[in-house]
């Protein structure tokens, strides 16, 4: 009875005595949905929320982060099907804008009630929400747009997120947030409710923080904790937390600052290679190789025709995410992320000289398969290096500089294809995508199999 009593248990060790059940099911349902809004309603500027959004749920809750995120998505999507200028239409997507910056927050969540055994796999399922996004919205583009115009597309898109408002009562707060702010009994209560759904019990004893634990008690080879002279060195951020200042000086704590450099430079290059690739689908698979004006006039002219290839070139990314869920748990993270960017460097590379048709649709899906694989791995990997109280900070700035990235390919690399220099642009986007692949490749550790951390990881 006494052992019982003073039997203690961690968040992961309920998750990994829970497995994968019906509670986690309805949370990827919810978490997939945010998704599939997010992917249908991406913007340009949305990387302005994607920081912001980071620290308000790192500090206030992971709920509260995509509960407002939903609001502002829903609200002022719909609201811009109805804006009457050209002014109030980009002040209203501007706000959709800020609001999808919060869609890492819904990763990060849903992340933080997988069993660490098979949370690869699982986040490149909650991955393919975001394919079923873009193939949802280029089929309500083909079938919308030339009948009925622009402003019942917009109202469409709008949907999802107002899914996530009907649904958001039912959503359980993150046990792991909930246990690294002293909200023990809360987070009991979350998991409780986790083992009913699963028809399981959860390990006997009472819950305790991991930050409460001495790295003896915890295998090494399964945790990213660090050693006991260095969690001495480790005191916790109380008092207020100004703008997310003292959240951004934590990512470049000499700690974290390697994984935190190398991953913006992994999502910026990420970004801007598959942006730049879904550009290129349209630029060079229409015959528009050599400059020639009236083809140019022409592609853009048939809009049903654009429409249709938009739709078919998003498959692609299907067979992408089954090659990441395959690699992603029995390679591992770097050598799956590595791997892809490096193969995708292997496809373009016939394109900096001219080719027939075939062969740039078979260069360009491929190079696509490849750079959608990694991108969904490098999702994975984010949220796992950071610890809990930085986890949806550390990926929503991460995001941020990747959606720079997207803003900068068209207004780079594209433009050359427009001003026949497609040799440079490519050779552009084979620099990139391998420097992507080299920083990669200097990750400090491995995070398969690991268990998520609460506190700063040993990055030396």
């Amino acid at each position: 009875m006494e052992d019982e009593q003073s039997a203690t248990y961690t968040v992961d060790d309920a998750l990994l005595s829970s497995g994968f059940g019906r509670f986690q099911i309805l949370i990827l349902s919810y978490a997939g949905i945010g998704l599939i809004a997010e992917a249908m309603e991406m913007m340009l500027l949305s990387f302005v929320g994607a920081y912001s959004w980071g620290v308000v749920s790192d500090n206030y809750g992971r709920r509260k982060g995509f509960f407002f995120t939903a609001i502002m998505t829903s609200g002022a999507g719909f609201l811009s099907s109805f804006a009457p200028n050209y002014l109030s239409l980009m002040a209203l997507r501007f706000v959709v804008g800020v609001g999808l910056g919060g869609g890492p927050v819904l990763g990060s969540w849903f992340l933080e009630f997988v069993p660490a055994p098979t949370r690869g796999t699982w986040m490149v399922i909650f991955s393919a929400f975001w394919t079923v996004g873009t193939i949802l919205e280029a089929s309500l583009a083909w079938a919308v747009m030339p009948k009925f115009g622009w402003r019942l597309l917009l109202a469409l898109s709008s949907a999802p997120s107002f899914l996530l408002l009907l649904f958001y009562a039912a959503t359980p707060e993150s046990p792991r947030f909930l246990c690294t702010k002293g909200r023990i009994t809360e987070a009991v209560e979350v998991l409780e409710k986790m083992a009913r759904l699963n028809n399981v019990q959860l390990p006997a004893g009472r819950l305790v923080s991991e930050k409460n634990i001495e790295l003896d008690e915890v295998s090494e080879s399964a945790t990213l904790l660090t050693d006991d002279k260095e969690k001495d060195d480790i005191k916790d951020d109380e008092g207020s937390n100004f703008g997310g200042f003292k959240s951004v000086s934590k990512l470049l704590s000499p700690k974290l600052m390697r994984a935190t450099l190398l991953l913006w430079m992994a999502f910026f290059g990420n970004a801007f290679s598959y942006y730049g690739i879904v550009l290129l689908t349209s630029e060079l698979s229409n015959g528009n190789r050599i400059c020639a004006k009236q083809e140019v006039e022409s592609v853009h002219s048939n809009n049903s025709s654009l429409y249709k290839n938009v739709f078919i070139s998003s498959f692609a990314e299907i067979p992408g995410s089954f090659l990441s869920a395959m690699v992603v748990d029995r390679f591992g993270r770097k050598l799956s992320m590595a791997s892809m960017l490096f193969t995708s460097c292997v496809f373009l590379f016939p394109l900096i000289f001219s080719q027939t048709d075939i062969l740039t649709r078979i260069s360009l899906f491929g190079a696509r398969l490849c750079i959608s694989a990694s991108f969904t791995i490098v999702y994975i990997y984010a949220p796992e290096i950071y610890p809990t109280s930085v986890r949806t900070t550390g990926i929503g700035i991460a995001s941020s500089v990747g959606r720079i990235g997207g803003i900068l390919c068209p207004l780079v690399a594209v433009a050359l294809v427009h001003n026949c220099q497609q040799t440079t642009a490519i050779l552009l986007f084979e620099l990139v995508v391998f420097l992507s692949g080299v920083a990669v490749m200097f990750f400090p550790f491995e995070t398969k199999g690991c268990r998520l951390n609460d506190n700063e990881a040993d990055l030396n």
